[in-house]
């Protein structure tokens, strides 16, 4: 029997939330309703004892254990010394996203959930076979997570409209071409209609 988990990708304050950097990215989610779809989607999980795991990221103020210099996106990134600073505000998921039965999964670096962390062996002791993603972005990370599911043998359901990238017709070429040959592709109106 499939047993899934919610992979909710960085739905983080200082991702999509009030202390962003990035506010081209959260008027996407707030144009196609992400924060307000995702919600619904893991409402629906939780009422039916499905697993939520928040997958986030952080650097500490060191950044001892993140690779730094090996991507354009991050050296730019951490230029500020304060971005996705461990213990702070910026790090927290979105309070409307959390509930205090939910998993979190942190990683330091990559832009995969699954590299560096034990979501895998997690997901394992829940006996998951298929998770379901939402959150950021189609540029990375939920692209990151689609692919390394699949070749950690997942199955995968992406919730197409609790999910954005940047700019938006780039995120949409990304379901439509790449997301299509990795996952299900399914609305969160119909998400626990393709099966738990």
């Amino acid at each position: 029997m499939e047993r899934t988990a919610v992979l909710v990708m960085e739905m983080q304050r200082g991702v999509v939330g009030d202390v962003t950097r990035f506010p081209e990215l959260v008027a996407v989610c707030d144009k196609r309703r992400v924060v307000a779809n995702a919600a619904e989607v893991l409402r629906g999980a939780r009422s039916a004892g499905v697993p939520v795991i928040h997958c986030t990221a952080a650097f500490r103020a060191d950044r001892a254990g993140s690779h730094t210099r090996n991507s354009p996106f991050l050296s730019h990134l951490l230029k500020d010394p304060a971005h996705m600073l461990e213990g702070t505000g910026a790090v927290e998921v979105l309070p409307e996203l959390w509930e205090p039965g939910d998993l979190e999964s942190r990683r330091h670096h990559g832009f995969s959930p699954f590299t560096g962390t034990s979501l895998d062996m997690t997901l394992r002791s829940l006996d998951v076979t298929r998770v379901v993603a939402v959150g950021v972005s189609l540029n990375l990370g939920i692209q990151g997570l689609a692919i390394e599911a699949v070749n950690l043998g997942y199955r995968v359901t992406v919730v197409t409209d609790a999910v954005a990238g940047i700019p938006d017709d780039y995120a949409q070429a990304v379901l439509d071409h790449t997301i299509g040959l990795l996952a299900t592709r399914v609305t969160a109106a119909r998400v626990w209609e393709a099966g738990r």
